[in-house]
């Protein structure tokens, strides 16, 4: 049974922790391996998982996850894997969302691509690419579908441009903590803190950060002050050089269980 981030931020905040969210790309490191990395993390104490739409064009992906994208659309992986994938993740208990630029969404069909996210357990989908000013169409198909529109402010963003964004913001505010791409980084941005502090003056949604993270001891940093924390390339890293599955699994395995007690650990 899957659990709506509504759920998943109520229960952190009554355990007065963050939330873990890991991300992974569909079909990577491929259509099963995705899934067995999905049951790992989910397993290994994950809170959410955010499902990545491979793109070719990728904006906001650094070298890392642009090199599991590419080697998952390689293998012909479609919108039917992602959603299939969402699933995966939904079946094993943990909010679970989508993150996709704008022109999948437009390709498949955007009420179908709603529809879909809701048929399969998702909670939203989080657009990196997509302006609110060109939102209309979308924000109608995830109100009429009951699915969360998550949008990313960055630390460039004005106060009045963050109370624009979050106004039609469902789910939790992506806060990216640097300018730049995803990537884990040795350590974390100082803009990260402040940005989460000038979305909370305009919002009552919950903050996620996301770019970076890889460590403990930077979850349990960011989990100080953020309501979610994001990891993706430090996950992925660990799947493009194992010298096998079970061992990229295992890896995965024991960095998310760090994690989830960097999370724990920081307040």
């Amino acid at each position: 049974m899957s659990t709506s981030l509504e759920q998943l931020f109520a229960k952190t905040k009554a355990e007065n922790r963050a939330a873990l969210i890991a991300y992974i790309p569909a079909g990577f490191p491929t259509i099963d391996g995705c899934n067995k990395a999905i049951k790992a993390l989910a397993a290994a104490g994950v809170d959410a998982i955010e499902i990545g739409f491979p793109y070719s064009d990728p904006v906001m992906d650094g070298p890392t996850i642009q090199e599991a994208a590419d080697i998952s659309l390689k293998a012909g992986t479609n919108a039917h894997d992602v959603f299939a994938a969402l699933k995966t993740a939904s079946e094993c208990g943990v909010a679970c969302v989508v993150m996709t630029y704008w022109n999948p969404i437009e390709k498949f069909g955007v009420e179908k691509f709603a529809q879909a996210i809701a048929d399969n357990g998702g909670s939203g989908v989080i657009t990196p690419d997509l302006p609110i000013e060109e939102s209309k169409q979308w924000l109608e198909a995830t109100k009429k579908y009951a699915i969360n529109p998550i949008y990313v402010v960055a630390p460039s963003s004005s106060s009045e441009r963050i109370a624009q964004v979050t106004a039609k913001t469902g789910g939790f505010v992506y806060a990216a903590s640097v300018m730049g791409v995803t990537g884990a980084r040795s350590s974390i941005s100082v803009d990260a803190r402040d940005l989460v502090s000038r979305i909370r003056s305009t919002s009552q949604l919950p903050v996620s950060v996301g770019l970076g993270v890889s460590t403990r001891e930077q979850a349990r940093e960011v989990a100080g002050y953020a309501d979610g924390v994001i990891v993706g390339s430090a996950f992925i890293k660990l799947l493009l050089n194992a010298e096998s599955e079970q061992k990229g699994l295992d890896a995965v395995s024991a960095l998310a269980k760090d994690l989830a007690a960097g999370v724990r650990e920081g307040r």
